[in-house]
């Protein structure tokens, strides 16, 4: 099944253009996995589907992803804020160097668009890997730095990443 998003008649991205954002962050999510042992490759993957199918329905705002420790404390995080026109940041994968936490665990927060709350019933029937459920987490990181980040896009559609430690 093919389809394209326009969001303004200057700017036009594919299903493609999310695939290339999205693998870029399914390769950050593999090597947080890797790094942190905090989780499998496996759940690393199935987390990458859920955030490519919502965003290819244009049903993502933001993804956070938090490394907390067994005492729930926040170590590191990446938040990937998600552009539908005008995103730049060609950068390659990585610097997600977080440190080995096996008894820790990897929180991800998901937020979605408008187009998410209105379509619920479409929603429902999408093959989402991961039983997701709504959360009141603080996502603001306040326990920690900023670090920078990295840019991911493809024709106008993008997720910028800002770094925390």
């Amino acid at each position: 099944m093919s389809s394209s998003y326009s969001s303004t008649e200057t700017s036009t991205y594919t299903v493609a253009d999310v695939e290339k954002v999205v693998r870029s962050i399914k390769a950050d999510l593999m090597m947080i996995a890797d790094r942190t042992k905090a989780m499998t490759e496996d759940s690393a993957k199935e987390y990458a589907h859920d955030i490519e199918l919502l965003a290819k329905q244009g049903y993502l705002t933001k993804v956070d992803v938090t490394l907390m420790s067994s005492a729930e404390v926040e170590i590191a995080a990446a938040k990937y804020q998600f552009q539908n026109e005008g995103a730049s940041g060609a950068e390659r994968p990585g610097g997600v160097l977080w440190p080995a936490t096996p008894t820790g665990r990897i929180r991800i927060v998901m937020s979605h668009s408008d187009a998410y709350y209105a379509e619920s019933d479409r929603v429902s029937k999408l093959p989402l890997k991961i039983s997701w459920v709504p959360t009141t987490a603080d996502i603001s990181h306040s326990s920690l730095s900023a670090k920078g980040g990295r840019g991911y896009s493809s024709n106008g559609f993008g997720a910028n990443r800002k770094d925390f430690a």
